[in-house]
């Protein structure tokens, strides 16, 4: 850009020749996933070894437990009630995931696997329809460990229809399974576009399966994913809020839980597969995604056209909408705010990806303008760019504060993928979260500027950054 002001203030792009880095999170590479040839280990050798604000406050879950540069994904399918004729098609869909996208599938269904040192092997851990009573008490143990350790937890299907008599396991599941009527289609309604299990969904998803209803609602401790449109079929009991799918960070690990997954069919369903694969890269630590419990909040951008119409555009840049709900920068320096009102304390979430060494970021704290430099000039910016130096990078209150890189880097996916900020505006201060892991907190000292009272804006920054925004939303603080 030529504007006199732009080296100093606004955004400025890196230097030539700078890329994104690549980040190892654990076990994981988590910029690609490298395909490694044939990842199938069905058999099983026996183990050698024994035995505060909306929770906003975490910090990053433990260290994840494997052992090598691959990452390792122990499928658990033993039952002692009944008995799915898909599991072995679970299985083999595990496994074919597995070789394509470069992590190791064993299968098994010997509960003697869960000992400390066995379970120590693997990243993730998928409880495939198992059902009833299928570890004991010393199993037990270790799988709490090895969760405590940090280690991923998957859910399928009549994974909560398991050890109802073991409350730390039904927590980890989120819910117990209550009932189902006869397998039919419903519409399952998406909530969460930024999580690597629901991010390839529209705000709809058709599909049949055997759909169960719960004994207990996990909107309270998890992050809901997607839900049951109940009037769209039969036999669903949960009063209109239907939750089918979710993930939490639980006892130091990763969880995640699907409803899906009753039929065969399921397993040959591509959209049901990448769903799966989501769920897999989340509790395995490859995917980063903010699994907070998320309520009250109301959509500023929905997607549609109808919610931008309280929103304004200042400068010749703006934000085209794309027929998948989401915002994407077109043309030079832009601002696209939100006009209705000035803000003053308040959560703001929203989904953002970039798809290389791009440049953007989020307003906070303006006047209201028709010229986007007033937002630079008077408020505040949190960054999202690739490679700019520390105090100008993603995460950063841009030209002021540094984001903890360290941290930051660990809970940042990789250019083409989604993530999500979590920004707390409260009097003078501002915190970031970015997937759900504090990353910045900072307080304006400045008597020209003030964050207590503003508006906030998504920034268009220049004709070559691309760069999409989605489901922003807003809860104000008391």
């Amino acid at each position: 850009m030529t504007h006199p002001r732009s080296h100093q203030r606004s955004c400025g792009r890196p230097r030539a020749g700078r890329r994104p880095r690549l980040r190892l999170a654990g076990t994981v590479l988590a910029a690609t996933a490298l395909l490694l040839g044939a990842a199938s280990l069905p058999g099983y050798a026996a183990p050698s070894g024994g035995g505060a604000e909306q929770a906003g406050e975490q910090e990053q879950a433990g260290k994840r437990p494997g052992k090598g540069a691959e990452e390792r994904v122990l499928v658990f399918s033993k039952t002692a009630g009944f008995r799915h004729d898909s599991i072995p098609d679970g299985i083999a869909a595990l496994q074919r995931l597995g070789t394509e996208h470069g992590f190791a599938v064993e299968a098994t269904e010997d509960a003697a696997a869960f000992t400390a040192r066995n379970l120590a092997k693997f990243d993730a851990v998928v409880f495939l329809s198992t059902t009833g009573d299928v570890l004991n008490a010393k199993q037990q143990s270790a799988f709490e460990g090895y969760v405590e350790r940090g280690g991923g937890y998957v859910g399928v299907h009549a994974a909560a229809d398991t050890e109802y008599d073991w409350p730390w396991y039904g927590g980890l599941a989120g819910a117990y399974f209550q009932s189902h009527p006869h397998i039919q289609p419903a519409t399952v309604s998406v909530e969460d576009h930024a999580h690597p299990a629901t991010s390839h969904l529209g705000e709809s998803w058709e599909r049949t399966d055997e759909w169960y209803n719960y004994r207990s609602n996990p909107r309270g401790q998890a992050r809901v994913l997607a839900a049951l449109d109940e009037s769209t079929y039969e036999g669903g009991t949960m009063a209109g809020d239907h939750p089918i799918a979710w993930c939490q960070e639980y006892e130091g690990g990763r969880a995640f839980y699907t409803g899906g997954g009753h039929t065969k069919e399921s397993y040959t369903e591509e959209a049901f597969l990448t769903h799966l694969l989501g769920g897999i890269r989340y509790a395995t630590g490859a995917a980063q995604a903010d699994c907070r419990p998320e309520n009250g909040y109301t959509k500023l951008f929905d997607g549609t056209q109808a919610s931008l119409e309280k929103w304004k555009q200042a400068g010749p840049g703006s934000f085209e909408l794309g027929e998948d709900g989401t915002l994407r920068t077109v043309g030079g320096m832009g601002m696209l705010w939100y006009a209705e009102k000035p803000l003053s304390s308040y959560s703001l979430k929203l989904d953002w990806r970039m798809t290389g060494d791009d440049n953007s970021g989020v307003f906070i704290g303006f006047p209201a303008s028709d010229d986007p430099w007033s937002a630079v000039d008077n408020g505040y910016e949190i960054q999202i760019d690739a490679t700019d130096a520390p105090e100008k990078t993603t995460g950063s209150v841009y030209g002021f504060q540094s984001a903890d890189l360290e941290v930051r880097d660990g809970a940042l996916n990789p250019p083409g993928e989604w993530n999500t900020y979590e920004i707390r505006v409260k009097g003078e201060r501002v915190r970031v979260w970015l997937n759900g892991v504090k990353i910045n907190d900072f307080t304006n000292t400045d008597p020209a500027r003030s964050l207590a009272d503003g508006h906030i804006g998504l920034q268009n920054h220049g004709d070559e950054d691309e760069v999409a925004f989605r489901d922003v939303r807003l809860k104000e603080l008391k």
